[in-house]
């Protein structure tokens, strides 16, 4: 793993830091590896009940793309071999087994916005910015499929809004929309404790199951269903309903 992206695993929840603060956090290709590398460390521990993904230094969650990245593009099929790859990245976070949460503290822009858009759940500090202006910036465009997380989180009209303006989307506008962001919070450790703790206790096959046919609601949920009610967590919790006490999740 690249030393501008860490992973450390603390009571359940594995946290994958990108470390560039002096460059907010511009996502090189080390670091989407290293985030790719993460997911999969994720899929692999059981020990692992949830992954957040942030930025350090408070003054941005990842500025997007680190434009040196393209300086070697010399034509259109560089640019449909990135967007292809940032694709394959985004859908390896969007396929984590866990549930997966972006900590957004500052800018999250371009990339940074598609991994947060990934995500399923959201929290971000009163001084967060979100947008893709690259209208305004590079010129360049995202993939289809970027565009389809996006619209997924906030919806296509200010999907459209944010791209074709070019505008920044404040933390105050962005939690007035439905479901983008979890809350809103001054200290994002508290925050983030408040929410993981609730992440990492509930029914591990109940959160398979909702990641698993959310990303897919039209498929066939016959195995799916057939998991989770066959499962000893289900018949030891119905068993013991109204005698109280905290279920004692096995994942089994």
């Amino acid at each position: 793993m690249s030393p501008e992206v860490t992973a450390e695993l603390a009571a359940g929840v594995l946290t994958v830091t990108f470390r560039r603060p002096e460059r907010r956090n511009a996502l090189t290709w080390g670091m989407y590896e290293g985030l790719v590398a993460a997911c999969e460390r994720a899929d692999a521990d059981p020990e692992v009940r949830a992954l957040v993904v942030r930025g350090e230094g408070g003054r941005a969650f990842a500025a997007g793309t680190d434009i040196g990245q393209f300086r070697a593009f010399t034509s259109g099929a560089d640019g449909v071999a990135y967007e292809r790859r940032v694709t394959a990245v985004l859908d390896r976070v969007r396929a984590v087994g866990v549930p997966t949460v972006a900590a957004v503290a500052g800018y999250c822009v371009g990339g940074g916005l598609g991994i947060a858009c990934a995500a399923d759940l959201r929290i971000a500090t009163p001084g967060s910015r979100f947008g893709v202006p690259i209208a305004r910036t590079l010129g360049n465009c995202l993939s289809a499929r970027t565009l389809d997380l996006m619209v997924e989180a906030l919806g296509r009209p200010l999907t459209a809004d944010l791209l074709l303006t070019a505008r920044m989307l404040e933390a105050e506008e962005a939690a007035r929309v439905p479901g983008f962001l979890h809350a809103v919070v001054d200290d994002l450790d508290a925050g983030l404790d408040a929410l993981t703790g609730r992440l990492t206790t509930g029914a591990p096959l109940t959160v398979w199951a909702t990641k698993r046919l959310l990303d897919d609601r039209s498929a066939d949920d016959t195995a799916v269903v057939d998991r989770v009610y066959g499962s000893t967590d289900f018949r030891t919790t119905v068993a013991g309903f109204g005698q109280g006490g905290t279920p004692s999740w096995t994942g089994t």
